[in-house]
């Protein structure tokens, strides 16, 4: 499970990223996010070159956690710009999980007035 509650940070590396790299190779990338560390309970999401796999990193207070997910169809939406982190809510975050635009969700209709 990863973090406890909804205060989770997280951080998206921008751009794409070397999926050959493990633990240790995505830790070393995490540490470039300005004011963190990679075992400070922030979660690290990176994301291939075909956009189709993301892996999360996130230190569980004795050691990290990979995540690893791939799609069968469609690609995960990211932020390609040069280099940094942008920050996500854990709400993003399982959005992004789920595949779901976490820039631009469809929140459908609003209620409609009773009475």
């Amino acid at each position: 499970m990863i973090g406890r509650g909804t205060g989770v940070r997280v951080y998206l590396a921008s751009g794409v990223t070397d999926m050959r790299k493990g633990i240790a190779g995505l830790a070393a990338l995490a540490q470039d996010v300005p004011g963190q560390k990679s075992s400070g309970g922030a979660v690290f999401a990176f994301r291939d070159r075909r956009g189709d796999r993301i892996r999360l990193l996130y230190w569980d207070g004795q050691g990290f956690c990979l995540y690893d997910k791939v799609l069968e169809r469609g690609r995960f939406p990211w932020p390609m710009r040069g280099d940094g982190a942008v920050r996500l809510t854990a709400a993003q975050l399982a959005m992004l999980w789920e595949g779901i635009d976490w820039r631009r969700p469809n929140r459908g209709a609003p209620p409609a007035r009773v009475g």
